[in-house]
């Protein structure tokens, strides 16, 4: 059994994952329209991540005998011009989604609910990751954004991303 407190906010945590896909792919639209494709790809990969993130929350709470309530799902409010705007959307974003999860794991650890607490840790992780590969992507783009070069050699970069699905234990 999931503490209430704590899957009340795993609920909630599974619309902010599925609002990520949704943002990401908002984003991919942007660099398409851009001309940046390579980009595009980087981030429809991203919200696949996303989207799984919310599944495997989903799984969990399953897994745990209890009831998911998914929630409505906000349209992405993306007000963003050029190269590395999106990208800095895109790392703002991933500080809020890792400060839900820390209050997710805090008030797990409250609760004494050890299980959710020993699941969360995975998701502790791939925030980690998450920030840093968007504060990669921040960096990069400003740093080659005046050179056509540079910039058409990150694309590249990021057009061969592939989706690599890491699943955390249940």
């Amino acid at each position: 059994m999931i503490n209430k407190k704590v899957l009340k906010l795993l609920n909630e945590q599974i619309v902010m994952e599925l609002y990520s896909a949704y943002l990401y792919v908002e984003i991919a639209n942007h660099f398409e329209k851009e001309g940046y494709p390579g980009f595009a790809h980087w981030y429809m990969v991203q919200a696949m991540e996303e989207r799984d993130h919310a599944l495997y929350i989903r799984e969990y709470i399953l897994h745990r005998g209890e009831d998911v309530e998914l929630g409505a799902i906000d349209k992405p409010e993306l007000d963003v011009k050029g190269l590395v705007e999106p990208f800095k959307a895109a790392l703002d974003h991933e500080y809020f989604i890792s400060r839900a999860i820390d209050k997710i794991y805090a008030v797990a650890i409250e609760e004494k609910d050890y299980a959710s607490v020993e699941y969360l840790h995975w998701f502790i992780k791939e925030q980690a990751e998450e920030e840093a590969n968007a504060l990669y992507n921040v960096e990069e783009a400003s740093l080659r954004e005046k050179s056509v070069g540079a910039l058409k050699q990150l694309e590249k970069e990021f057009s061969k991303r592939e989706y690599e699905k890491e699943t955390p234990e249940l």
